[in-house]
């Protein structure tokens, strides 16, 4: 069996066939194990340094050319990520779900493309950042992200100069999350990725025009919804549409009347039936057991009811209200199959913990936030190559990793006296009657040395201070 830097090699070949240039494969090569060396930064400066110590400057304006201006394609990369990656997930069980999300990335100042006050997940609450819009396809075994594409907010899409200046192309229009979701799957599904249920959060599901369009695509879905929206009692509707008085055309629109009304999908939960309520484990966390009380029920949607002349089709209300909490928590509606156990509800919601982790790790140990440019391409470049260094090491852990297993990589040696550009103790020039002392270790900043991030197999050690060197020779 080849060793886990064969198959690299294999994989940075595969991803180089679709760059266009054969002088771009070297650049891919040295950016994807720039990515998965460990240290604090992963934008283009620092990685220079660790993959071509010996030349810093060379490799950082090829790093930079290389990702913020080649005009390579980031939807035939994610491809070739995901043609790589995707059959060694699917050896440890079928897609179960397509997971829709978005990824907030925090941002200071107002150049960089897209940024906005905005809602940041990372954060929590409403701060400057940029938010990218993201597919992955996830089993109960891993997960990986096929597609990833900025949220344009209105201010910027309808701004030319500011469209100029970071490079928007010129059919980049504004589009709502939901909107820019729903072109992905469409994609996916034209791609011919193994379908699963579109699984998101409420942030999407209470839209009901991305529900209507996932469904139009011959998909199921589990989506979050809040506790306002507004659900048809099991086994009620809408009222049918009046009698004909005998002039006009008969009248089609449902209706309803003062006695005659949805309810919250708050209200309902709380007014399930205590039987209703039962325990459901749902998978194994780092300390137990996760598990909760649920309940599921069939409900029809009541938006625009009036304005329709069929009710909708039922489909599931499961809600969360957790031992010790005073009211339900959490709504999800779904049109997975009316047979469905409460189990498998449960589990196919709770699935976009995945997600989660996935963006934690591309943020924390990939870099995702790290890129220093301001410009579009730029932006899409760097995070289609942190996915692509994603993909190979969920391939690795999907076919060669036992569970929990945690590789570490060690960085190669920089030479003596190197300092990075900038550095408040990079060297000037030589003055012999001064400065014979011996320079302070550096206590933390961009040349600190970097700690061990758990990443690569523990072979690449000993290999990667021979190789990094060679990285940059296409």
């Amino acid at each position: 069996m080849a060793g886990w830097e064969e198959r690299f090699d294999d994989y940075v070949e595969r991803l180089g066939d679709v760059l266009g240039h054969a002088d771009r494969r070297g650049p891919l090569r040295a950016y994807a194990t720039g990515l998965l060396l460990p240290g604090e930064r992963k934008s283009v400066e620092p990685m220079a340094a660790r993959v071509d110590p010996f030349r810093v400057g060379a490799a950082h304006q090829s790093l930079h050319h290389f990702v913020a201006k080649a005009a390579w394609d980031d939807a035939t990369l994610l491809r070739a990520v995901r043609d790589y990656a995707l059959p060694a997930l699917l050896e440890r069980g079928p897609v179960r779900a397509w997971l829709v999300d978005d990824t907030g990335l925090p941002k200071k100042g107002k150049l960089s493309v897209g940024v906005a006050r905005q809602y940041c997940g990372q954060l929590g609450k409403r701060e400057n950042c940029q938010v990218a819009v993201t597919l992955s396809v996830a089993n109960e075994a891993a997960s990986l992200p096929i597609a990833y594409r900025l949220y344009l907010p209105e201010a910027w899409a309808s701004d030319p100069a500011r469209r100029a200046t970071a490079g928007v192309p010129e059919d980049v229009a504004f589009r709502t999350k939901p909107a820019i979701a729903l072109e992905q799957v469409r994609q996916a599904l034209a791609d011919g990725v193994p379908p699963g249920a579109v699984v998101t959060d409420a942030g999407y599901g209470n839209d009901t025009d991305f529900r209507d369009g996932i469904t139009a695509q011959g998909l199921r879905y589990v989506a979050g919804i809040l506790g306002t929206t507004t659900l048809w009692p099991p086994g009620t509707g809408p009222l049918p549409a009046r009698p004909r008085n005998g002039r006009g055309r008969p009248p089609k629109r449902l209706r309803r009347d003062p006695g005659h009304q949805p309810l919250a999908a708050e209200a309902l939960a709380a007014g399930l039936p205590a039987g209703a309520w039962r325990t459901v484990t749902w998978r194994e966390g780092t300390s137990g057991p996760l598990a909760s009380r649920f309940a599921a029920v069939r409900v029809r949607p009541a938006h625009g009811d009036t304005t329709r002349s069929e009710p909708r089709a039922e489909e599931w209300f499961l809600a969360e209200w957790p031992e010790g909490e005073d009211e339900p928590t959490k709504y999800w509606l779904s049109t997975l199959p009316e047979a469905t156990s409460l189990e498998d509800l449960v589990a196919t919601a709770r699935l976009r913990w995945r997600i989660e982790r996935d963006f934690e790790e591309l943020k924390q140990e990939l870099g995702l936030g790290h890129f220093e440019g301001r410009g579009w391409r730029g932006f899409h470049h760097h995070a289609s190559l942190c996915i692509a260094a994603y993909g190979f090491l969920a391939a690795e852990r999907c076919r060669f990793s036992p569970p929990g297993w945690r590789p570490r990589l060690a960085a190669p040696e920089r030479p003596a006296g190197y300092r990075p550009r900038g550095s408040r103790r990079a060297p000037g020039a030589a003055q012999p009657g001064l400065d014979r002392d011996p320079a302070p270790a550096p206590r933390g900043g961009a040349d600190a040395p970097p700690a061990p991030v758990p990443l690569l197999p523990a072979g690449l050690r000993t290999a990667a201070s021979a190789h990094a060197r060679q990285l940059m020779t296409p």
